[in-house]
């Protein structure tokens, strides 16, 4: 996808979860299923970073992110919620997408470039916008693969 994460067309996709655990624990599911990784470990990494403080970005949106030893480079997953859910925004917002990153024990600067350039994305109004009225997850992927090539040119 990029030189900073591997975004899987699969691993995009929709989540009905009731709450900020219901969604971890679909992350961590599409973690696992798509890029081959254990789910239990995934879930522990990500609950041990929301622990440190609460990844709801604000506006609406959350990405979640932790780092694993089992990866040779960052990883994403991309949700949208059926209905919004409290994920301990700053800003007190229910999340209704969310943008998932794993990336490797020792990635420091490769993690935070990769969590930069997601951060830029969920922070344009006009893109979250499109993401949220998009008609499927084809379309979803369709916006996110555009907006990471034009990122990277």
């Amino acid at each position: 996808m990029t030189s900073l994460f591997v975004l899987d067309p699969a691993a995009v996709g929709s989540c009905d979860a009731e709450d900020k655990q219901g969604v971890l624990e679909a992350l961590a599911q599409r973690f696992a299923a798509v890029y081959a990784l254990d789910q239990s470990s995934v879930l522990e990494a990500l609950e041990e970073r929301e622990k440190l403080g609460s990844t709801g970005f604000g506006r609406g949106t959350a990405i979640p992110h932790a780092r694993l030893d089992a990866l040779s480079q960052p990883v994403c997953v991309f949700m949208r919620l059926a209905t919004p859910v409290s994920f301990d925004s700053a800003d007190g917002m229910p999340v209704e997408l969310v943008f998932g990153l794993l990336s490797p024990e020792k990635a420091g600067a490769m993690h935070l470039h990769a969590l930069a350039a997601i951060s830029r994305t969920m922070r344009d109004d006009r893109m979250r916008d499109r993401l949220i009225e998009a008609p499927g997850d084809e379309a979803v992927y369709a916006l996110l693969a555009n907006v990471s090539e034009r990122d990277a040119a």
